[in-house]
């Protein structure tokens, strides 16, 4: 029997998708689980998969559709199978642009009576259909995995076609400019002199208007709605990380470079065991009541291109630190490139925002709703501190815990962090 595939919801406050692109065209063989099309949410692309075996009978949507949650997409079935008309009524972004002209010409087909000619489609070359790189306030639009493959084999961007959301250069298209054998950009003979810059009198630059991605447009509001309605409350704890730091190094030389661990691997088992025993923590504010998820899923925030994307880890609790690692090395890769699936951001109970690698002492993270709390961690660095009255050199890091005063408070904040210091500062905790 033929089965319906629905627009999925991917986040709590997500309404709608826009379909990017079908990987399985109509006619072909698709099994549960297979990739079926890729939809661009307000956060990232995501490739939706299958919930079901067959033939891909008919597509109910045309690419580029902006398709609102829950509405059919495709039908799957036996091949042969009979389909009946389920279109679903959804607005591409050339129709969204032309609605207002014909809203206005509406009046004047009243007034007169007639129908205005139907002017004959105009034969468009594949070249002339959409410019050949897309490019933004002058920047062609590429992934940073796509700039960074770019520059090592030294390929000009502005000769490559993009194939991602909106034109956009992603990985494939370096690989398979790679295969054409594309060239590389001229140098120069001659570098133009530079010129002075005036000490005085200088020309004050003038504004620009940059329209927001729907990423920041989302962080925006999210991060509004999160910091005027949900009442936070912070605590820093420092932790010796001399022995996490001795440890991580001594596991790393049994490990190959792509499994090495990272401190972060550390801290979000550490976190994750924490919350174990502090399900307050682990959970999430609704009206009149509190809900203390069962699961301990924690989120990881990632520097995305245009503002941040948080993967979720999910049971990390009863992972070992190897493959909470494997699985979130992952998840970032996916994510920098645009192709993160929809289990990888979905049902994080907890997050952590790791700006260590940045050299950061300090920072404060907004809760992400409806989560109660997250972690700001910074950099370990090595400091003089005092042992025994004596000065000597250490490696200390701090971390400030963010919660929702709605759902706990300092005195179950501060335990927390207490808590997690048995963990961080004794990490053969996490490995029994």
């Amino acid at each position: 029997m033929a089965e319906t595939i629905a627009m999925p919801k991917l986040g709590f406050d997500m309404a709608e998708g826009t379909l990017v692109r079908w990987v399985k065209n109509e006619g072909e063989t698709i099994s549960k689980g297979d990739v079926l099309a890729e939809i661009e949410t307000d956060k990232a692309t995501v490739e939706v998969e299958s919930s079901a075996s067959g033939v891909v009978l008919k597509h109910l949507v045309d690419q580029g559709a902006v398709v609102p949650v829950s509405t059919p997409i495709a039908v799957v079935g036996e091949e042969g199978e009979e389909v009946g008309d389920q279109s679903a009524e959804v607005e591409t972004e050339t129709s969204a642009k032309t609605a207002p002209k014909a809203e206005k010409e509406e009046p004047a087909r009243e007034k007169t009576g007639a129908q205005p000619p139907q002017p004959k489609p105009a034969s468009i070359k594949p070249e002339e259909a959409a410019p050949k790189v897309a490019t933004t306030n002058g920047r062609i639009k590429a992934s940073p995995l796509a700039r960074r493959m770019a520059e090592e084999e030294n390929l000009d961007l502005s000769d490559i076609q993009g194939s991602g959301p909106g034109g956009r250069i992603v990985r494939r298209d370096i690989e398979e400019a790679l295969e054409k054998g594309v060239s590389a950009p001229k140098t120069p003979e001659k570098m133009p002199p530079i010129a002075p810059i005036p000490a005085f009198n200088v020309e004050p630059r003038e504004d620009q208007t940059i329209q927001l991605s729907k990423l920041r447009q989302a962080i925006a509001r999210r991060m509004t709605e999160s910091t005027t309605t949900v009442p936070h409350f912070y605590v820093t704890h420092e932790y010796k990380m001399n022995s996490l730091l001795e440890m991580r190094k001594q596991i790393n030389e049994y490990l190959p470079d792509n499994e090495k661990l990272s401190v972060n691997d550390f801290i979000l088992k550490a976190v994750a065991l924490t919350l174990r025993q502090f399900p307050n923590l682990n959970a999430s504010f609704n009206g009149d009541k509190v809900i203390q998820h069962g699961a301990v899923n924690v989120g990881v925030a990632v520097s995305v291109e245009g503002g941040l994307l948080t993967v979720v880890s999910q049971n990390t609790d009863l992972k070992p630190l190897r493959q909470i690692s494997a699985e979130v090395k992952g998840m970032v890769a996916r994510a920098r490139e645009g192709k993160v699936k929809p289990g990888d951001i979905e049902g994080s109970t907890f997050s952590v925002s790791n700006m260590g690698m940045y050299d950061v002492e300090h920072f404060i993270a907004i809760i992400n709703p409806p989560e109660a709390g997250i972690l700001a961690v910074g950099s370990a660095m090595e400091v003089p501190v005092v042992e025994n009255g004596t000065i000597v050199p250490g490696w200390r890091m701090k971390a400030t815990l963010s919660v929702d005063h709605r759902v706990s408070d300092g005195a179950e904040g501060a335990r927390f962090l207490q808590t997690l210091a048995e963990f961080l500062e004794n990490p053969v905790r996490m490995l029994v």
